[in-house]
Parts: structure tokens; sequence; C-alpha cells
């Protein structure tokens, strides 16, 4: 399909739904919908765990945890709240952070037990920590703006979809989606202080 004037993959006109079926299958101990929504979402999950903790074995050991919370708690996901791609991203999100979260408090630990004798001029973990920390202060301000540019935010961001591609995933107006992601960024910018 052509969107734009772009050549756009044919998208299952209800994705979202699929995701969401999967999942109410799933709370029903259906091991096949398990495994098909694995295939399906884990190299998006784990593109963002990458993103967010840049470790890749941290990244591996988080993508675990979350299909197995997604496996346990399939039951708590409402299809009238939400999308289910968007819940299971969202999982994903929190569970790294947690993790960037553990990693800083393990340092803060260390340092102030005076395990480690840190050289500040060549130290690259504290590079990471400062990376991870402005993570965290994108990830709050995120919470702070409005939802429907949230949404199209962490698709386009974490989740790794064009506009073109959020449109047909949402069924938004492709000129609306545009206007959500140019508003939420001016609003990032002033959440987090950043002059242009």
């Amino acid at each position: 399909m052509v969107i734009d004037g772009f050549e756009v993959p044919d998208v299952d006109p209800e994705p979202v739904d699929h995701v969401g079926e999967l999942l109410v299958r799933i709370a029903g101990g259906d091991q096949g919908a398990f495994a098909a929504l694995y295939d399906t979402l884990s190299p998006r999950v784990f593109g963002l765990l990458l993103r967010v903790l840049v470790d890749r074995s941290q990244s591996e050991e988080v993508l675990q945890e979350v299909f197995l919370e997604v496996w346990q708690s399939a039951a708590r996901f409402a299809p009238n709240r939400g999308q289910g791609r968007t819940w299971i991203l969202t999982i994903a999100h929190r569970r790294a952070i947690d993790r960037v979260r553990s990693s800083q408090a393990s340092t803060d630990r260390d340092v102030r037990v005076g395990i480690r004798d840190l050289d500040v001029a060549h130290d690259g973990v504290a590079e990471q920590v400062e990376l991870k920390i402005e993570g965290q202060r994108v990830v709050d301000a995120l919470r702070r703006i409005p939802d429907a540019q949230r949404e199209a935010l962490t698709l386009a961001y974490y989740g790794g979809y064009s506009q073109s591609e959020i449109a047909a995933l949402t069924g938004t107006p492709l000129g609306t989606i545009k206007t959500r992601m140019r508003d939420g960024l001016t609003r990032l910018r002033t959440e987090l202080g950043v002059t242009a």
C-alpha cells in the first residue's frame, strides 16, 4: 500500500486486536497463542529493551522476564482500556527502567561501601549511568504529556514504527499522528527544559 508517496507494507487492519485476542487466549492458558505472541513481538520488545538498557545480555534477561510476566498476568489485560501491543511494550519499558534503577542502586551501594575504586576520568560505567539517568528523565517527562501524544511517541521511538505505520496500527489519520508527534516533542522539550 502507498501512503503519502511511501510504500508501506500491508498491515493487518486489526493488528492490535490480534494481539489483544492472543492475550485473551493466553489468559486461558493457550500455549500456542503465547508462542505466536512471542514470535510476533519479541523482536520489537528486544529492540526497546536494548535501547533502554544498552547491554545485550541484560536485554535478553529482561526479555524473558517480560514474557514471563505476560504469561502470568495476561488475564489483567483489559482490551477496552488499551491496545495489547502497547500493554506489552509498557511492561517491557517498566521492566527495563526497573533494571536501570536496580543497577544504579547497586552501583551506589558499591560506592558507599568502598568496594570500587572508581577512576572518574576513564569510567565507562559512569557514562552509562548518566545515559540511564537521562533516559529516566525522558520517561518521567513522557508521563506528563497527553496520552495520545505519548502513545504516538512511544510507538515511534520505543516501538520503531514509522508515522504511517502508527496511523495504520491505531486507525488514526496520518496528519493527526504527525500533529501528535510534533506537539508531543514540543511538550517534551518544555518538560525537559531543552531550548531549541
